[in-house]
């Protein structure tokens, strides 16, 4: 089982290095793989330029940067001679590979493509900002409904009867190499959740220790666990050493105790979730997975799982109870839409479908509690099989 962490947030660069040098340390295979980094912070951290190609930087240790144009020309290269006898009827001349440049909204296809053929122990992804990385790992998901939405499988059972129905309908049917498409985007996108989903997949958060926003935590916490995202750690970075708090300066001792009280709060509100610090931003890379990791690495956390209670004797209600720590009543929306339940919060959305004894009963009322959705459902008589009315 390959282990994933996806490390996300300021500086995301420099502990993305030093969490990978970490357990290539400890002598596991390890790949460092730069997502998201205009700047090339990783090349400079490493004194190397990446590339697509990984590259041993240390023992036990590769590196190596998305080339979101090669993704870009691969996903297009199946459908360029399909897309010929088009292009010849309306007089178009094909693009050649040299000339496809990426598109707005592929970098996040890129990814995912990364995630799902590394060939690691440990891959650690110096990944894009918060929001960015959520809507990119939310994809596989949203593409795939929307794929069994306008292609639907069964369709393609009634292939020898596209040209009878043609001819009735006197419009031309979807061609084969739709079909031969749609079943191989299924495919990637299957293998790409099973690597976004695998139990060794976990994100790990980077904030600024004096700077960091705790309701915009908050909401990328939340926004984690409604897609059923494991968070491991969070890592404030640039903090003040515990001999600050003591300084003569009264300007830093202040600056000090401000910032242990924050981090203090911080950890409260984090519970279970573990909260490292790295104090000196000069320390070697080295140091820094020294000073991040002297506890060990953070271990794997368990899925956010969603649970059907059954109150039928007590209350007459089943009550289904959803994880979001860290979600805002207030951000918070709900709606039944036939066998599923739109959650959005924080401006993140996703559609679950309802566990089958919820799909007879109505929904009675919802309440966030200690970072717990619970969702009421009502069983409607309605709705029952004839036999058991």
């Amino acid at each position: 089982m390959t282990r994933t962490i996806l490390v996300s947030g300021e500086a995301s660069a420099t502990v993305a290095a030093a969490t990978a040098l970490h357990h290539a340390g400890q002598g596991r295979r390890t790949l460092l793989l730069a997502a998201d980094d205009p700047h090339r912070a990783v090349d400079a951290l490493l004194d190397t330029r990446l590339t697509a190609a990984p590259a041993p930087c240390a023992e036990h240790l590769r590196a190596a940067r998305i080339d979101e144009q090669a993704a870009f020309r691969d996903a297009l290269a199946g459908y360029r001679d399909r897309l010929a006898p088009a292009l010849d009827l309306i007089g178009a001349e094909p693009l050649d590979p040299e000339e496809l440049t990426p598109l707005p909204g592929t970098r996040p296809l890129a990814l995912l493509r990364a995630l799902r053929e590394a060939d690691a122990e440990v891959l650690v992804v110096a990944a894009p900002p918060p929001g960015d990385l959520l809507a990119a790992l939310a994809l596989p998901e949203q593409l795939g409904r929307y794929l069994a939405r306008l292609l639907p499988e069964q369709r393609q059972a009634a292939r020898a009867l596209r040209p009878l129905l043609a001819a009735v309908a006197g419009v031309p049917m979807p061609a084969d190499w739709l079909y031969e498409a749609r079943t191989a985007a299924t495919a990637a996108l299957t293998a790409s959740r099973a690597a976004v989903e695998a139990p060794g997949t976990t994100v790990r958060l980077v904030v600024d220790a004096e700077t960091h926003r705790p309701d915009e935590l908050r909401r990328i916490r939340a926004g984690l666990a409604l897609y059923g995202h494991r968070l491991d750690a969070v890592v404030a970075h640039r903090a003040l050493p515990p001999t600050a708090a003591d300084s003569p300066d009264p300007w830093l001792a202040g600056l000090a105790a401000r910032q242990r009280d924050r981090l203090t709060a911080l950890a409260g509100e984090l519970a279970e979730v573990p909260l490292l610090t790295c104090t000196a931003p000069d320390l070697t890379l080295e140091g820094m997975a020294a000073e991040l990791y002297a506890a060990g690495s953070p271990a794997v956390p368990p899925a956010p799982e969603a649970v059907v209670e059954d109150r039928l004797a007590e209350d007459g209600l089943l009550v289904w109870r959803l994880p979001l720590p860290g979600a805002d009543r207030g951000e918070l929306e709900l709606v039944r839409r036939g066998d599923e339940l739109v959650v959005g919060v924080g401006g993140y959305r996703r559609i679950l479908p309802l566990p089958s004894a919820l799909r007879r009963c109505t929904v009675s009322g919802a309440g966030l509690a200690d970072g717990v959705l619970a969702v009421r459902f009502a069983p409607d008589p309605d709705l029952w099989p004839r036999s058991l009315r």
